[in-house]
């Protein structure tokens, strides 16, 4: 078959830029691609509990917005810990949400907040806050360097393990073996980082 000489020449700025539409295009099989995190914020601000979350206010300045964490802001105030989340920081904050707590068991959070009980509740908020930035690449690239897993020391003293749920999802695993999912991934703040958790991690 002939191919007229004007149809061809037409036709092959065409495939070009179809070659640079598909080159454009991200490769899932990528290793970029492959550690993003399915949640994170691609631009803005990171929108956690139906309020953008601003990274030039600190962690306390946040977590007051999020509707997500008033069981959270309460324990933390009620521990007394509100002057050191908004210290200089930068510290990791593994975050429950108001649906974490509400798994434990009937009755726990509202004992928790009673005065008499402030080394307790210290005790277990603190075990969610690791110091240093980790945000979702951090934490990835420890868990590739551990071979699978990685162990993070908190501020309490114990320890956190992470893992890779697939390739766009990181697990923390605590002391007692109860693993939560991280939900939101890289809520920056001007102190540190938050990252969502579907549960309530206890030390041993």
């Amino acid at each position: 078959m002939r191919v007229h000489p004007i149809v061809t020449i037409a036709f092959v700025p065409v495939m070009l830029a179809a070659c640079a539409h598909a080159m454009a295009q991200p490769n899932p099989m990528h290793p970029a691609a492959m550690t993003m995190p399915a949640n994170a914020a691609m631009s803005g601000n990171v929108m956690v509990g139906g309020q953008a979350m601003y990274p030039t206010r600190n962690i306390v300045q946040n977590a007051l917005n999020s509707a997500d964490h008033t069981t959270l802001v309460a324990a933390v105030k009620a521990a007394g810990l509100v002057p050191t989340l908004e210290g200089k920081g930068p510290f990791t904050v593994f975050a429950p949400t108001n649906e974490a707590f509400a798994e434990l068991p009937a009755g726990t959070v509202q004992s928790l907040l009673k005065p008499a009980n402030k080394a307790e509740l210290v005790k277990i908020l603190t075990y969610h806050v690791v110091p240093g930035h980790y945000d979702f690449a951090d934490l990835a690239k420890l868990i590739r360097q551990g071979g699978g897993k990685a162990e993070l020391k908190t501020v309490e003293g114990g320890m956190l393990t992470l893992a890779m749920n697939g390739p766009r999802n990181i697990t923390v695993t605590d002391a007692k073996g109860d693993t939560a999912d991280i939900t939101t991934y890289d809520v920056n703040q001007s102190n540190g980082v938050i990252q969502v958790i579907d549960k309530v991690l206890l030390p041993g």
